[in-house]
């Protein structure tokens, strides 16, 4: 059993992107734009940080703080992008995993 839980340092990012990206593609589906900003303000960030994505931290800082939207249509976008991104992410994560 002690062997399932040492794998290597990026199981628990990928696991954790992968909880993300299921909490943002649901509450999106949903239009649940509260969720979504908590989610993109709060986790992407801390996610992002933890693995070592600055710009990708930078960018959900952005969507929440920086400016605001001038439409609901405009933020849906913004937060399609993000999640987009984050699959992108998941890509760089499962590849780094793969064995050489």
């Amino acid at each position: 059993m002690l062997h399932c839980t040492m794998g290597t340092t990026s199981a628990p990012l990928q696991v954790g992107l992968e909880d993300l990206l299921g909490d943002m593609q649901h509450a999106r589906r949903i239009g649940d734009m509260g969720r979504l900003a908590l989610l993109a303000y709060c986790e992407v960030r801390r996610w992002a940080r933890q693995a070592g994505e600055p710009e990708l931290a930078d960018r959900s800082t952005a969507l929440i703080t920086r400016h605001p939207h001038a439409s609901r249509d405009q933020f849906m976008e913004q937060i399609d992008d993000l999640i987009h991104e984050l699959e992108q992410a998941h890509s760089r994560v499962v590849a780094q995993q793969a064995p050489h």
